[in-house]
């Protein structure tokens, strides 16, 4: 149907057509279809979200930049801020006294004014009671009755029958702007006080005056100016008391901290003092508040570690010159031998190679010993075969020095570097030459947990008395035996040795002489 309908007439066709009379050709009209119109469902509107997105308002630009306060007032505060905590508790305590102040002054002086208005109400309704009592109004007409002293009383009074007026003050006319205040306060239905005058300083209070058939009102006034006057010179004596006690406030404020803070800067300058010289006083030796023995407790714990790190600062020099000089006096001894006299090519070379080891050592000293300060926990593992170790320990002593080293097992393995391995066994082995009279002998056999180093000499031995202070540092059993050393190697040996596990200890059962044994773990 829709294909037959989007076909268009031939010319033939319509020629035809147009012979044909006009009923039949308006019958064939109304039989052609009509082309369809398009359903409501496939007029779609426009896409709500493109509507809406073109009906949005632009995008408020930031104007974070515009709220930020000017740059002058910004140095201003920074200026004038207090850099103290004094200065800024005491300017805390200022400006919440000053608050505090400017509130109970505000309502100081409004109850105050306040009942001043009362009180002169009050006077006004009495005045008002007195001049009432001389009004007789039980005729038919309102009189005024005479009586003795009637010129206080007539003094700023307005009588009035119904809206006649019958007296006014002497000082007022007719149509000033008082007697009319008091004309409109004493028509019936208005209120019973109002203040009026140029500047609002006369109060005008009414009272109906009961009795007959007429109807009679007494209105007075009084100046408010004294009553002002008193209100005002309150309002300058507060205000002058405000100053009198913030200056106050902010004085005992500064004080009261300064006070309580004195012991802080006493403390800190303590702290500051006992730090440079490494001393031994605490904080905790005496009773001090709360809130001070904390702070004394935390300055305690990091003068501990300032002195800790003092003396492993101090520690760590001492072992580095004490493990530099055989080293040093190694090269020394070798440049003195090669310039006693000429020597040849292979000297020279000898010469060169000794100090350059020499110079090998002291490094290997420098980095074994800042590793070891460098990590306080134990050192990283390795693995060193003690027999190389040991022979390179004893051949740079020289032909002169007789020492035995003996090592059952030439696969034995140590579970340490090198380097940390030759740091351990030399200090002993230099102590045993030392003392020894004839004969030094390093043994290393394996054992349950480890391996075992044992350095034995045939020389005096240590002291019983001297035994427990050992391995401290700087301790020496006799100063005076005319041997060198700082009493600083053993000290250096055990920590070395625990640093990775290990353990140095003398063995006081041998005699005679001194046997020290090195645990060490496996490689």
């Amino acid at each position: 149907m829709k294909a037959f309908a989007s076909r268009r007439p031939s010319p033939v066709m319509k020629a035809l057509a147009s012979r044909l009379p006009a009923p039949i050709r308006k019958s064939l009209n109304s039989l052609r279809p009509r082309p369809r119109r398009k359903s409501l469902s496939s007029r779609r509107p426009p896409p709500l979200r493109k509507s809406l997105a073109s009906r949005r308002p632009p995008p408020l630009r930031k104007t974070t930049a515009s709220r930020r306060p000017p740059p002058a007032l910004t140095a201003f505060a920074s200026r004038w801020w207090p850099r103290t905590r004094r200065g800024r508790l005491s300017l805390v305590a200022l400006t919440t006294a000053t608050l505090l102040m400017v509130i109970l002054t505000v309502a100081f002086n409004a109850v105050v004014r306040q009942h001043l208005q009362h009180q002169a109400d009050d006077v006004l309704r009495t005045r008002a009671a007195a001049v009432a009592a001389t009004v007789d109004t039980r005729g038919s007409q309102v009189r005024v009755l005479e009586t003795p002293g009637e010129e206080l009383l007539d003094t700023n009074v307005w009588i009035y029958a119904g809206d006649r007026l019958l007296e006014r003050p002497p000082s007022t006319t007719a149509t000033s702007a008082l007697t009319t205040a008091a004309t409109r306060l004493a028509a019936p239905g208005g209120p019973q006080c109002v203040t009026a005058g140029a500047q609002g300083t006369v109060r005008l209070c009414t009272r109906a005056v009961p009795g007959g058939t007429g109807a009679a009102t007494v209105v007075t006034a009084l100046d408010l100016s004294p009553y002002r006057s008193s209100a005002d010179t309150l309002l300058l004596a507060s205000l002058a008391l405000d100053a009198a006690m913030l200056a106050c406030t902010y004085g005992l404020t500064r004080l009261a901290v300064g006070r309580a803070l004195r012991p802080v800067r006493t403390m800190t300058d303590d702290a500051t003092r006992w730090s440079a010289i490494a001393s031994e006083e605490r904080f905790g030796a005496e009773a001090r508040p709360t809130e001070l023995a904390r702070l004394g407790g935390s300055l305690d714990a990091l003068l501990d570690r300032i002195r800790a790190l003092l003396r492993h600062e101090q520690q760590l020099t001492r072992e580095l010159s004490h493990e530099l000089r055989n080293p040093l006096a190694r090269i020394i001894a070798e440049l003195d031998w090669w310039q006693a006299r000429p020597r040849s090519a292979a000297d020279t070379t000898a010469t060169h190679a000794a100090i350059a080891d020499a110079a090998r050592s002291m490094r290997t000293i420098c980095d074994t010993l800042l590793d070891d300060a460098r990590h306080s926990a134990p050192t990283a593992p390795g693995t060193a075969d003690v027999l190389p170790v040991l022979r390179r320990l004893t051949d740079r002593l020289g032909p002169t020095e007789d020492v035995i080293v003996t090592v059952p097992d030439a696969g034995l393995s140590a579970g340490v570097p090198d380097a940390l391995l030759e740091r351990i066994v030399s200090p002993l082995l230099d102590n045993a030459l030392r003392y020894a009279r004839t004969r030094v002998e390093i043994r290393a056999v394996a054992h349950t947990h480890g391996i075992r180093v044992e350095v034995t000499d045939d020389g005096p031995g240590v002291p019983p008395s001297f035994a427990a202070r050992l391995f401290q540092p700087g301790r020496r059993a006799d100063p005076g035996d005319g041997h060198g050393g700082a009493g600083l190697g053993l000290s250096l040996t055990r920590r070395l040795a625990r640093s990775v596990g290990g353990e140095v200890h003398h063995d006081e059962r041998h005699t005679p002489g001194a046997k020290f044994v090195v645990s060490l773990p496996a490689g």
